[in-house]
């Protein structure tokens, strides 16, 4: 299982942690095991978690990764952009 990066950084903001720059699927899948609020965990973040492992192991693409990983962390509000939380 390689890791695979994005083509640009997803940035995200926690409260208890501040920002972070996740740049690769393993980063992501990690990001969202460990530091992903609890309250936010539902049906967007369940698919993001399974997409990214089906990425890591060939069986989607990077893209489909990054893009629910962004509608995940969008609808958590921990989407970070210009400044603020998109």
């Amino acid at each position: 299982m390689n890791d695979i990066r994005f083509p640009e950084p997803v940035v995200l903001k926690f409260q208890a942690t501040g920002k972070r720059s996740v740049a690769s699927i393993y980063e992501a899948i990690e990001c969202m095991g460990q530091q992903w609020p609890e309250w936010a965990r539902g049906r967007s973040w369940r698919a993001a978690y399974r997409i990214c492992r089906d990425a890591l192991d060939g069986w989607r693409s990077e893209r489909e990764a990054r893009k629910s990983f962004l509608k995940a962390a969008r609808k958590a509000g921990l989407l970070w952009r210009d400044g603020k939380l998109a």
